[in-house]
């Protein structure tokens, strides 16, 4: 199957998901920036998933990028990931209305790790469907950094009922990562595209 549906659909339903997450900032009655002052924790947590949502865009898009074809299996991997992305705008708005709350910070990190471990079974459905000699297989490897994320989430939502401050520092310590640049799959698609043009 072509990806190009694929990706047109995906990068569809990024963009409604982050048009959804604005509209839950309400528009101040006032002019002066004291009326902004409540609305400081919804605004801290939209950024913070405006951050994930471009992140989870960037390396969909370098995913796709490394893979000709995608079979029924990646279809379905791929609306697993995009259902837990799409619960990102429930629980940014429910931790910002709660300043950040033990009970929707935890929920909001079962979100990050649902969708980090749904993520992880897009790469591996791809990797599937083309085999393990596969560009995306000799690029993301184990994919460590992947399984860390998973890890730290998990770590995150049990501890947000201790000291929610420290759960979100996890959860900005997992954004902080993974907003390196991962080089991998640019790499191997460029050493790709040189071996062809040599042959």
């Amino acid at each position: 199957m072509n990806k190009a549906r694929l990706e047109a659909f995906s990068d569809g339903v990024l963009a409604i998901i982050i048009t959804i997450m604005v509209l839950d900032l309400r528009i101040p009655h006032g002019q002066d920036l004291a009326v902004l002052r409540p609305l400081l924790p919804v605004f801290l947590c939209y950024v913070l998933s405006f951050i994930y949502v471009g992140i989870y865009w960037s390396n969909h898009h370098h995913l796709l990028h490394a893979v000709r074809n995608v079979s029924g299996g990646v279809l379905w991997a791929n609306l697993h990931l995009l259902f837990w992305l799409s619960l990102l705008p429930f629980v940014t708005g429910w931790m910002g209305e709660n300043q950040f709350g033990a009970m929707p910070t935890a929920l909001y990190g079962v979100v990050l790790l649902m969708a980090g471990a749904s993520y992880w079974m897009l790469e591996r459905s791809l990797i599937r469907a083309e085999k393990d000699e596969s560009l995306l297989a000799q690029a993301v490897g184990g994919d460590r950094k992947g399984l860390l994320s998973v890890v730290l989430y998990a770590a995150a939502i049990p501890l947000a009922f201790r000291s929610r401050w420290m759960a979100q520092a996890i959860y900005l310590l997992v954004a902080l990562i993974w907003l390196i640049p991962d080089r991998r799959i640019e790499r191997a698609v460029s050493r790709e595209m040189d071996e062809n043009r040599k042959a």
